[in-house]
């Protein structure tokens, strides 16, 4: 191998900051030096391979390039590999910042993607690579573990009703029962309808899934139809399956049961604007 370019070493108050051209880099610079709890900021693409390598520094956070997102998302891939081992992470945008300069990614770069955790400390795409990083290290440290989320998104004084967002219909609470719509991230078929009959809530929008065989994914629609719980689903093309936040924020409505209809549901609708029909 030919010479390594050594990181950009930042130290700030809160923390120290490590700048690589490329994440293959960062082993080698494992071998010399301890980088746990550090933000690392390496100009490769945010894909599990590079995540794989950069994990292995157990840094506080870290940043790559999208590099354009690709086919089957493998560009940002990495991301959700970091958020199942607890780490922050976001990808810039690959059109703000050179691919092999971790300087220019630095100074230049532009967030366009985030993890969950990351997220959850502040960072949001549009946020310069620096800012984030800001964050980053003033941020509480990431958690041993990652729990499943289910945030509030819209809370109402009427009846005191609630949009709450879960990763899973499974995570549903009883204190949602014939009070609060969720807007979860699994697909809307038969293995869903005994949650539904269960935690009973006021509406709820799950992911189609695909469809499916025989429109699988959306048979849970009609069957609690006569348990009077108005449902939609959301395109899978338009948000993140696992990822509630993503089916309330990002998501489209692809279909609809008749008691959601009845409430002005409709296919073609953001999943926001969905959510506070059936809530209202």
């Amino acid at each position: 191998m030919g010479t390594i370019t050594p990181p950009i070493i930042e130290q700030t108050p809160a923390g120290r900051v490590l700048v690589f051209d490329s994440a293959t880099y960062v082993e080698d610079f494992l071998e010399h030096h301890s980088s746990a709890d550090d933000v690392i900021v390496a100009a490769s693409y945010a894909g599990v391979l590079c995540a794989r390598m950069v994990a292995k520094a157990s840094p506080r956070a870290a940043i790559g390039l999208d590099c354009g997102i690709g086919k089957d998302g493998a560009g940002i891939s990495g991301l959700w590999y970091y958020e199942a081992l607890g780490i922050p992470a976001a990808a810039a945008d690959v059109m703000t910042a050179e691919m092999g300069s971790g300087k220019d990614l630095y100074d230049c770069g532009i967030i366009s993607r985030v993890n969950d955790a990351a997220q959850g400390l502040g960072v949001s795409p549009g946020m310069a690579v620096k800012e984030a990083v800001e964050a980053f290290l003033t941020g509480s440290k990431k958690p041993e573990y990652f729990d499943p989320a289910r945030r509030l998104v819209i809370d109402t004084s009427v009846e005191g009703r609630s949009i709450v967002c879960t990763d899973s219909i499974a995570f549903a609470l009883p204190e949602d029962k014939e009070r609060n719509v969720l807007c979860t991230a699994g697909h809307t078929g038969r293995s869903v309808v005994e949650y539904l009959r269960s935690f009973r809530p006021w509406g709820f929008i799950c992911s189609d899934g695909g469809g499916g065989k025989n429109h699988s994914g959306l048979s849970a629609l009609a069957a609690v139809e006569a348990d009077g719980i108005p449902g939609a689903a959301v395109d899978a093309n338009t948000a993140r399956m696992g990822d509630g936040q993503s089916t309330y924020f990002d998501g489209v409505i692809s279909a609809v049961n008749t008691l959601a209809e009845a409430k002005g549901v409709r296919v073609g609708q953001s999943a926001k604007d969905a959510a506070r029909l059936l809530l209202d």
